[in-house]
C-alpha cells in the first residue's frame, strides 16, 4: 500500500485538494460577480488567492517522489510435530510455517540523477498468539531489518541491521525457502534444538546482523554479490568483528551461488549462561562455544519447466575441533494452481568437541497450493533422524498471506 511520505502528509495532501476545490467554488462564484461589477478589489484579491491554490495543488504531486509501503506476511499452520530428540508429540497451531510471520514499513525518496535513498524497519511476530518476535528472550523490535541506505549507478550501500551473508544463498536453493520448521536446509544451518538431542544450529550467529555496513554492486548480466562487515563495537579489540560476501548469478533456467562468512561475534551460544540450553537447561556438547567460525557455501538451481532442481553443499569450521558437513538435494514440481515440493539434507558433525562424529538426516514432502498472488495452501511431512536419538515426523497444514 504505496502513501506519499507518511500518513499525516497524505492527510494534508487531501486537506490541500479539498481546500483548492473550496477555492476554486468561491473563485467562480467571485467571478460571476466580478461581470456584474460587484466588489471588483475584493474579487481581484480572491482570483489571486485561488490562484496560488491552484498552483499549489499542481505541485503536490511531485510528493509521488517518496513513498512509504506497509508491508508484511501471515504464516500460520495446524501441525503435529515430534522432531529427533524430542519426548514426545506435539500438536500445535504454530506461526511461520514456511515463512516467519513480519510486518514493518519500506519506503525510498527519488533524489534526482539516478539516485534514490530507501529505509526498511520490519519486525517478527507470531501469528498464533500474537507475540512479537520470533521467540521468548531479547529480540529486538525490529530485529529482521532496520536500515538506511542510498541506490545508484554504483549500487547499493545499507547502514544497520540487514542480513547476514549466509542468508539469501541458503533460502533462494532450497525448494522450502525460508522455513525455520519444515525445510531440511534451514533446520541444519540455522536452529539450535532446545531438547535432548543437544543439536546446535551448524551456522553460527543470526541470520540477520546488527551494525552491519552492506555494499551491493550493479547487475552484471545477471551477477550481482553483496559485501558484507558487521562492527563488534567492542573497545579495544577491533578484531572482534564479522565478515563475509555472496555472490548470485541468474541467467535463464540456470542460477549459481556461493558464500563465505567468518564470524566472531553475534553467536547465540555465546549468552547462554553456563554453556547450558535455555528453558531445559540440559548442557552443550563440551566445547560447543567457539570464538570464531568459518562458513562456506555453494548452490545451484536449474529449471527444466517440468522440474526444478537444487542442490547445495556447506561446511563450516571452528576454532574449536568442530567441522559440519551439509548437503541438500531437491526439487519443485508444477502441478495445477501450486507445485509438489520436495528436500532432503544430510549433515555430518565431527571432531573432539562433540566425540564421536554424529549424523543428522531431514527429508520432507509437501504441497504448495497458490490461492492467488499472495495467498497460499500449504501440506508438508517430514521425517528427522540425528544419531542415536529417536526418529521425528511432522505433518503440518497451513495458509501464508502476503500484504
Amino acid at each position: 500500500m504505496a502513501v506519499p511520505r507518511t500518513l499525516l502528509e497524505h492527510g494534508r495532501v487531501l486537506f490541500q485538494m479539498n481546500k483548492t476545490r473550496d477555492l476554486f467554488s468561491t473563485y467562480l462564484r467571485s467571478y460571476k460577480n466580478q461581470e456584474t461589477g460587484m466588489y471588483p478589489a475584493k474579487n481581484r484579491l480572491r482570483t489571486l488567492q485561488v490562484a496560488a491554490a491552484l498552483g499549489a495543488a499542481v505541485a503536490l504531486p511531485a510528493m509521488a517522489q517518496t513513498s512509504v509501503q506497509v508491508t508484511g506476511l501471515v504464516d500460520t499452520y495446524v501441525g503435529s510435530m515430534k522432531y529427533s530428540g524430542d519426548s514426545g508429540r506435539t500438536n500445535v497451531v504454530n506461526s511461520g510455517g514456511l515463512t516467519t510471520s513480519w510486518i514493518g514499513f519500506k519506503g525510498t525518496e527519488d533524489l534526482g540523477g539516478g539516485l534514490k535513498a530507501k529505509f526498511n524497519l520490519t519486525s517478527f511476530f507470531r501469528a498464533d498468539t500474537g507475540q512479537a518476535g520470533r521467540f521468548d528472550g531479547n529480540e529486538t523490535l525490529f530485529s529482521r531489518d532496520a536500515n538506511v541506505g542510498l541506490i545508484g549507478g554504483f549500487g547499493a550501500i545499507s547502514l544497520g541491521r540487514d542480513l547476514a551473508p549466509n542468508f539469501l544463498p541458503s533460502i533462494l536453493f532450497n525448494p522450502f525457502g525460508d522455513s525455520f520448521q519444515l525445510s531440511p536446509l534451514i533446520l541444519h544451518m540455522d536452529v539450535p534444538w532446545f531438547n535432548a538431542s543437544g543439536w546446535t544450529n551448524s551456522v553460527a550467529g543470526d541470520t540477520g546482523w546488527s551494525n552491519e555496513v552492506i555494499y551491493t554492486t550493479p547487475d552484471f548480466g545477471g551477477l550481482k554479490a553483496n559485501f558484507h562487515y558487521q562492527f563488534g563495537e567492542q573497545a579495544g579489540n577491533t578484531g572482534k568483528n564479522n565478515i563475509g560476501a555472496n555472490v548470485l548469478y541468474f541467467h535463464g533456467p540456470l542460477a549459481l551461488t556461493a558464500y563465505y562468512q567468518r564470524v566472531k561475534v553475534n553467536n547465540p551460544l555465546e549468552l547462554s549462561p553456563g554453556n547450558v540450553q535455555p528453558t531445559t537447561n540440559i548442557p552443550l556438547p563440551s566445547g560447543m562455544v567457539a570464538a570464531r567460525q568459518s562458513a562456506w557455501f555453494l548452490g545451484a538451481t536449474y529449471d527444466f519447466t517440468v522440474a526444478k532442481l537444487f542442490a547445495t553443499y556447506d561446511q563450516t569450521s571452528h576454532d574449536i575441533d568442530l567441522k559440519d558437513k551439509t548437503l541438500q538435494l531437491g526439487t519443485s514440481i508444477p502441478l495445477g494452481q501450486g507445485a509438489v515440493l520436495a528436500s532432503w539434507a544430510n549433515t555430518k558433525r565431527s571432531g573432539a568437541a562433540v566425540g564421536e562424529s554424529l549424523k543428522r538426516n531431514t527429508a520432507s514432502l509437501g504441497y504448495d497450493y497458490n490461492m492467488s498472488k499472495r495467498t497460499d495452501l500449504y501440506a508438508i511431512y517430514m521425517y528427522d533422524k540425528i544419531t542415536e536419538q529417536t526418529v521425528g515426523n511432522s505433518v503440518a497444514l497451513g495458509i501464508r498471506h502476503r500484504f
